[in-house]
């Protein structure tokens, strides 16, 4: 028989369990539905997403006694996406529901869709991670110079062979949290060293870099992949560099399962999309940035 003060270590198995809150294990949103170019497939137009281009003619000077009896042709390419499926399923059995705080339950749902989301966003990084011309490079620390070299590559691309395609949209800077570091660190470089003017570097000093960056709309995408050797691959590029072709939109369906454990619902979750890159801005609308990340100590 015990003896001495009762406390609640001496019946703690009597003490009730009770869930006060659930929550949604964080993660990153994705940028992809700020920065792609977006379009529906209407219903009942076919399974792709169809888009011509007429190629550019040339016109030549002339006078008076000139006559032209060299018409130019008309040229089109076809661009065609097709949205494929994504999808996931879980199962519930019925004791789960009827046992398990109401709070678990509620964050089920919005647990499933935000997978869905990851995987678009991730599908949309696969495309940065596809550009035809890298800047910067495995094991170097990126630059703002990087950025800014891109950028004027997709407004003024001019080569050797010709004038490219440019655009006269929005462009956007797509980065892991670290290569914004690397940025930042460019910016306050001098802090310790000389006084700090106001503007730019103290505002960067204060709040870190956030905003625009020559001419570009700069946002973090925590979902870029790190590799194995601590590098990781962003972009730079035009909104209408990347489309994203939606089909069916997102939806639920649900199936009872009466034969698994007394009981369950499965729900399955479903969506239909596509990313591409336009091929007329091959080389010109979308520049990867590919530089070190290694997690930074100060």
């Amino acid at each position: 028989m015990a003896t001495g003060n009762t406390t609640t270590g001496s019946l703690a198995d009597s003490l009730p369990l009770i869930i006060d809150s659930a929550r949604l294990t964080r993660e990153q949103t994705g940028v992809f539905m700020r920065t792609t170019e977006t379009h529906t497939l209407d219903d009942n137009t076919g399974l792709s997403w169809e888009e011509i281009t007429v190629g550019q003619l040339s016109a030549q000077a002339i006078t008076e006694l000139t006559v032209l009896e060299n018409p130019q042709q008309f040229t089109d390419s076809l661009f065609t996406l097709t949205p494929a499926m994504t999808g996931l399923t879980t199962i519930v059995t019925d004791r789960t529901y009827r046992r398990v705080t109401s709070k678990t339950i509620s964050a089920m749902g919005p647990a499933a869709q935000n997978a869905i989301q990851r995987k678009k966003d991730q599908d949309y990084l696969t495309i940065l991670d596809g550009a035809t011309t890298s800047l910067c490079g495995a094991g170097v620390t990126l630059t703002s110079g990087h950025i800014s070299a891109a950028a004027k590559r997709i407004s003024s691309p001019g080569t050797s062979s010709g004038v490219g395609e440019p655009s006269m949209g929005e462009i956007f800077t797509v980065l892991h949290g670290i290569q914004i570091k690397d940025i930042q660190d460019e910016i306050v470089a001098g802090v310790g060293t000389y006084t700090v003017p106001t503007g730019l570097t103290e505002d960067v000093f204060r709040r870190g870099f956030q905003g625009s960056l020559f001419g570009t709309n700069v946002f973090e995408d925590g979902n870029i992949t790190v590799d194995s050797s601590d590098d990781a691959k962003g972009g730079v590029h035009t909104r209408e560099a990347i489309l994203m072709i939606q089909g069916r939109a997102p939806h639920t369906e649900s199936k009872r399962r009466p034969e698994i454990g007394g009981g369950a619902d499965q729900m399955y979750y479903y969506d239909e999309y596509i990313f591409g890159e336009r091929s007329f801005t091959n080389s010109y609308g979308l520049y990867e940035i590919y530089s070190d990340v290694t997690v930074p100590t100060s």
